[in-house]
């Protein structure tokens, strides 16, 4: 292989000042011997991946499918090979490569396909992008995979959005508890006051409005798994005469005159496209006077070519802040504050990590290991995004303006005081 061993090529992708330890299935080893991050390439199929897409994602889809080997923390290990998250070869270095591998014949025949559990089928993609059908169908996907699963990575909460952290030392449960509240908090939630919760998830945020507040929330979702268990955790809480979860398109709400609308991670299900019909339509569901919060992940509005490098998170298209702000202030918003929470979504996926490792084997034999390893490649990935501002969780608060322009709004923001008592 040109002189090199199978190990040194793929340090070399990873980049010579990794401190990551590699290990073949020839034999050969290479990088810092000793380091808290081995990576084993364990097949030749392993090889074909990464000849066919080096740097990240061959690397990416050799774990996924089984054919290599992560040892260690796997956010240490994406942040060591920084290297592979920015290679971009020309046609000469390709055929260098290739040729260090072991030539064209590795790119026939075609490498095998992951496993079956992690395989997307296009079927579900079928129908216009972001009509109700195929919306429903991606949700879907995502989320009905198993709420076992679920449980294990988001713990107590079944919260699965960015938490906020009162405290350096605060628990993954005690920082989606105080982002529930400072939702709440920033919509000025009171007893007797209707909220309206879109893509509520598991309807952590319709408990906490109906049991801290005395609100009256009605959350929706196109999960049928989500609403299921929801509504079944909002009888157990002794909570049904308040709160509700629905498995439904938030676009076949049919009621009206809420005092408030929780958005906290649908709008990255939107697209771009459908954003001003999206917050035009939220702003017909509040009374005047009514208030708005949407929490969704951005973008950075820059040109830096780095930014763009995170080749696993950029599957993902995310709005800018910028343009959200744009978008509900032409759809009738008065934007009354915005604060970006970039680096507790880092810290809420550092949580989900550890969860994941935890409950490795069992989350192995209920989701299928190739599932498993999306997710542990994933949360990781993501985690190193915001860590380095890739990208970035922003609250964004807006008023449905009432008569004479009322905005009934505090003189000051006053939801940065402790969280409110029980209500009732």
């Amino acid at each position: 292989m040109a002189g090199m061993t199978l190990a040194e090529v793929f340090e070399k992708v990873a980049g010579p000042d990794a401190p990551v330890e590699f290990r073949a299935y020839d034999g050969s080893s290479a990088g810092a011997a000793g380091a808290p991050v081995r990576i084993t390439v364990k097949s030749p199929v392993a090889v074909r991946y990464l000849a066919q897409a080096p740097g990240a994602l061959g690397l990416a889809r050799a774990y996924v499918s089984g054919h290599l080997d992560v040892d260690g923390d796997m956010y240490t290990a994406l942040a060591r090979m920084s290297h592979a998250q920015r290679i971009q070869l020309g046609a000469a270095e390709q055929v260098r490569l290739l040729g260090q591998l072991g030539g064209p014949k590795l790119l026939y025949p075609r490498t095998p396909p992951p496993p079956q559990e992690v395989r997307i089928n296009r079927r579900w993609l079928g129908g216009r992008r972001h009509s109700k059908g195929r919306d429903a169908s991606a949700i879907s996907h995502h989320y009905d995979v198993s709420n076992t699963f679920y449980e294990w990575v988001l713990g107590p909460s079944m919260t699965y959005t960015c938490a906020c952290y009162p405290h350096q030392d605060a628990t993954l449960e005690e920082a989606q508890d105080y982002k529930h509240d400072l939702v709440a908090r920033k919509l000025g939630l009171q007893p007797g006051m209707r909220l309206l919760d879109v893509g509520c998830g598991w309807g952590g945020m319709v408990r906490h409005a109906a049991r801290e507040y005395g609100v009256k929330a009605l959350g929706v979702t196109l999960s049928a798994q989500q609403a299921a268990w929801g509504q079944r955790a909002v009888e157990a809480a002794g909570l049904a005469d308040l709160a509700e979860v629905r498995h439904l398109d938030y676009r076949d709400v049919t009621e009206t005159g809420f005092d408030a609308v929780s958005s906290i991670g649908l709008t990255e299900h939107i697209g771009k496209a459908q954003l001003p019909a999206y917050f035009a339509f939220l702003h017909g569901k509040l009374k005047p006077g009514g208030r708005l919060l949407n929490h969704c992940i951005t973008r950075p509005n820059d040109s830096d070519p780095a930014r763009r490098a995170m080749g696993f998170i950029n599957r993902y298209v995310f709005p800018d802040g910028e343009y959200l702000m744009s978008a509900m202030n032409e759809a009738g918003f008065e934007i009354r504050h915005e604060e970006n929470l970039r680096e507790h979504y880092a810290m809420t996926l550092t949580g989900w990590c550890a969860n994941l490792d935890a409950h490795w084997p069992a989350a192995v034999a209920e989701v299928g290991e190739g599932t498993a390893r999306v997710w542990r490649l994933y949360m990781a990935g993501s985690r190193l995004g915001f860590d380095r501002n890739m990208v970035a969780l922003h609250q964004l608060l807006g008023v449905r303006l009432g008569a004479d322009s009322r905005s009934g709004m505090p003189l000051r923001p006053d939801w940065d005081r402790s969280p409110a008592p029980v209500a009732g």
